[in-house]
C-alpha cells in the first residue's frame, strides 16, 4: 500500500481513492439492501478510521481537510438551492412557510436549550450548534421518502422544509458564531451588527448577481453547452471564496441564493445542470461523511456519555414535535400529516460537516466543550437516520399517508392495448394511471375504470397533479415513437433506467435509425411495434393474466400459447417485473403472468388456471 513520508500515513492519491471507493460503495450497498446510506457510510468511516487505524485525515491530508469540507458543503448547499423551484411549492407552500418562518427560530431555541441542559454545553457553543440543528437533511430525506412512498403533501412538506432550512440553519450558525467571535474579541455590539449586516448584504448581492449573470450568459449562448458545467463550478467557487472574505462562512448563504435564483430562471439547460449537480453531490456527500467519520478518534467517541443520549432523546421526542406542531397551528394541514412531520426529522451530512467546521473554530477560541460538537452531531445523525429509516413507512401507513401494496405503473398513451394492459395489471392489484394529451384516446381507459391523466406526462401540470412517488415504473405505448423515446429518456433519472419501457420503434434497425443506448427505455412487447399491436388487436388478440402453479408451470403455458408475447409477471414476492425484449419470464409457482396473445380457437382448451 502506498505510504507518504510519515510512518503509517497513506499517500494523498490513495486517500482520495479510498474515500471515493468507501463512500460510493456504501451508497450502492445501501441501495441494494434498501437501507439508509448514511448508516453504512458512518460505519465505513468509523471502521477504517478509529476502528482499524488505516486512515486518519489529520495525519494523511492535514491542512487540506478543512477547505475540502468547506467546498463540499458549499456545493451541496448550492445543489439544494438549485432544487428549490418555487412553483413546486404550491401544494405545501403554507406549511413550508410556517416551518421556516416559525419553525426555524423555534427549533433553534429548543435545540439550544436541549444542548445546554441535556448535553451540558456552554451557552455560546449551544447557540452555534442549535442553529445548525435546524437543518433536517435534504440528502437523507429524499431516499427515505422514496422508500416510504408517502402521500404528496406530507412528502412535499418534509422535502421542502429540508431544502429551505438547509441554508437557514447554516446562516443561523454563522450568525451565532459571529456573535461568539465578537464577544471573544470584546468588540462593540454596534460594530458586530454592522459587520454582520454588511456580510449578509454582500452575500445576497453576490449570489443574486452571479446567478443573474450566468443565466444571461447561458441564454444568450455566450457559453457553449460543453462549458456550462465547468463555468458554473468556477463561478460557484469564486463567489463562495469572495463572500467568505467579507463574512466568515457567509459563502454558504451566497451559493444557496445563487442556486435558488438559477432554479427559478426557466433555463433550457436547467435539467442537465441539476442532474450533474446531483451526481456531484452524491460523491461529495459520501466523501465528506467518510472523512468526518474517519476523523473520530477514541477520545472523541469517549465524549458520548449519558448526557449525549439524553440530548438525542430530548431532540427527537420533544424539540422536534413541539417545533412542528406549534408552527403548523392554524394551518389547513390535517392532523395526521402534522403528526407525521412532527415525528420525522432525520439529520444528515450538512449537520455533521458544519458542526465539524465550527467545532474546530470554537475550540481555537477557547471553548473547550466545542470538541463535543462533532461526536454529538454523529450521534444525532445516526439515531435519527436509523429511527426514521425503519419507522417512516410503518408510521405513514398507520396514519393513512403511505401507499399500500406494490408501486403503481404509468402507461403513457391511450389505446385499446394500454387499456387491456391496465385492466390486467389491476387484476393483480397494481395501481395504474393512463396518460395521454388527447382526451378521446382516454375514453376506453375511463370506461374500464382506470385512473387517467389528460395532458402531457412531462408537463408541470403532471408534476403537480400526479403523486409520482406512488408509481415505480413507466411504460410508453403511444403511436409516436419519438414521444415514447422522449418520455422514457426524461423520466429515466427519476424512476431508474431499469424501470422505464417503451414499444419497439418502427424504424430502429440499421445504423441510419439506431439511437444511442442512453436514449429511450427498455423494449417491451417483443418484436411488435405500435402498428403491429394495433393490427393484432383488430384480429382479436388480447392481454390475459395466467396464474402459474405446480400443476401448470411455465413450460405448460408456453406449449398452450406458442404465439403469445409475455409482457410482465407478478412474482410470488409481490414484485412486478416487466419483461424486456430478449428476456424471459422467471416463472415459478405462484407467479402471475401477463401476456399478449391471439384469441382462443372455438373448442380449444384454455389455460387451466387463469386470472380471466
Amino acid at each position: 500500500m502506498a505510504m507518504s513520508g510519515e510512518a503509517g500515513a497513506l499517500a494523498p492519491v490513495m486517500v482520495f481513492a479510498l474515500v471515493g471507493a468507501l463512500g460510493v460503495g456504501a451508497q450502492w450497498l445501501a441501495w441494494r439492501l434498501r437501507m439508509p446510506a448514511i448508516v453504512l457510510m458512518l460505519a465505513a468511516g468509523l471502521i477504517v478510521g478509529p476502528g482499524l487505524g488505516l486512515f486518519d485525515p489529520a495525519r494523511d491530508i492535514g491542512p487540506l481537510m478543512a477547505p475540502m469540507v468547506s467546498i463540499a458543503v458549499a456545493v451541496i448547499l448550492f445543489e439544494g438551492g438549485l432544487s428549490l423551484n418555487l412553483q413546486s411549492l404550491r401544494g405545501a407552500a403554507e406549511g413550508v412557510r410556517r416551518l421556516v418562518i416559525l419553525g426555524a427560530p423555534l427549533g433553534w431555541l429548543g435545540s439550544t436549550l436541549a444542548l445546554h441542559y441535556a448535553a451540558g454545553l456552554d451557552w455560546a457553543t449551544a447557540a452555534v450548534f442549535g442553529g445548525i440543528m435546524i437543518v433536517t437533511g435534504p440528502t437523507v430525506i429524499a431516499p427515505l421518502l422514496r422508500q416510504a412512498r408517502l402521500a404528496r403533501r406530507p412528502a412535499q412538506l418534509l422535502q421542502w422544509e429540508a431544502i429551505v432550512n438547509d441554508p437557514v440553519g447554516a446562516l443561523a450558525a454563522v450568525l451565532a458564531f459571529e456573535v461568539v467571535l465578537v464577544m471573544a474579541a470584546s468588540e462593540t455590539a454596534g460594530g458586530a451588527a454592522l459587520s454582520m449586516a454588511r456580510g449578509i448584504a454582500v452575500a445576497l448581492a453576490l449570489g443574486l448577481g452571479a446567478g443573474w449573470r450566468l443565466v444571461r450568459a447561458f441564454r444568450a449562448g455566450h457559453v457553449p453547452e460543453f462549458m456550462k458545467v465547468p463555468v458554473l463550478f468556477a463561478v460557484l467557487l469564486g463567489v463562495f471564496a469572495l463572500s467568505d472574505t467579507v463574512l466568515h462562512e457567509s459563502g454558504l448563504l451566497t451559493v444557496t441564493v445563487m442556486g435558488l435564483y438559477m432554479a427559478n430562471a426557466d433555463l433550457p439547460s436547467y435539467a442537465e445542470l441539476r442532474r450533474f449537480k446531483e451526481h456531484a453531490t452524491v460523491l461529495l456527500v459520501s466523501g465528506v461523511f467518510i472523512l468526518l467519520a474517519a476523523s473520530m478518534n477514541p477520545e472523541a467517541l469517549a465524549l458520548l456519555d449519558w448526557r449525549a443520549a439524553a440530548f438525542v432523546a430530548v431532540t427527537i421526542l420533544l424539540v422536534r414535535p413541539v417545533t412542528v406542531l406549534v408552527s403548523l397551528l392554524g394551518t389547513n394541514v390535517p392532523w395526521n400529516e402534522r403528526l407525521l412531520v412532527a415525528l420525522t426529522g432525520p439529520r444528515g451530512v450538512v449537520l455533521v460537516a458544519v458542526a465539524g467546521l465550527f467545532g474546530e473554530r470554537l475550540v481555537a477560541l477557547g471553548f473547550e466543550d466545542a470538541a463535543r460538537l462533532t461526536p454529538l452531531a454523529f450521534a444525532l445523525v445516526a439515531a435519527t437516520v436509523v429511527l426514521h429509516g425503519f419507522s417512516l413507512a410503518p408510521l405513514g401507513r398507520a396514519l393513512g399517508l403511505a401507499q399500500k401494496g406494490p408501486p403503481g405503473v404509468i402507461l403513457v398513451g391511450g389505446s385499446a392495448f394500454s387499456t387491456a394492459l391496465g385492466e390486467a395489471l389491476q387484476k393483480l392489484e397494481v395501481p395504474v394511471l393512463v396518460s395521454d394529451p388527447n382526451r378521446m384516446r382516454l375514453r376506453s381507459a375511463r370506461a374500464a375504470g382506470l385512473r387517467t391523466f389528460f395532458g402531457d406526462i412531462l408537463s408541470e401540470a403532471a408534476e403537480d397533479g400526479i403523486e409520482v412517488v406512488s408509481f415505480g415504473q413507466v411504460v410508453a405505448l403511444s403511436d409516436n415513437d419519438a414521444y415514447n423515446t422522449l418520455v422514457t429518456t426524461d423520466l429515466a433519472p427519476e424512476f431508474g433506467r431499469e424501470n422505464v419501457f417503451q414499444l419497439r420503434r418502427t424504424r430502429e434497425e440499421g445504423a441510419r435509425h439506431a439511437l444511442p443506448a442512453t436514449l429511450g427505455g427498455r423494449r417491451i412487447g417483443g418484436d411488435l411495434d405500435h402498428a403491429g399491436i394495433a393490427q393484432r388487436m383488430a384480429q382479436g388478440w388480447g392481454v390475459r393474466t395466467t396464474r402459474l402453479t405446480a400443476d401448470y408451470p411455465l413450460e405448460a403455458w408456453r406449449a398452450d400459447n406458442p404465439e403469445a408475447v409475455p409482457l410482465a409477471e407478478m412474482r410470488p414476492s409481490g414484485t412486478l417485473a416487466f419483461i424486456a425484449r430478449g428476456e424471459a419470464p422467471a416463472g415459478g409457482e405462484g407467479s402471475g403472468l401477463i401476456a399478449f396473445g391471439p384469441p382462443r380457437e372455438p373448442g380449444g382448451t384454455p389455460p387451466r388456471p387463469s386470472g380471466d
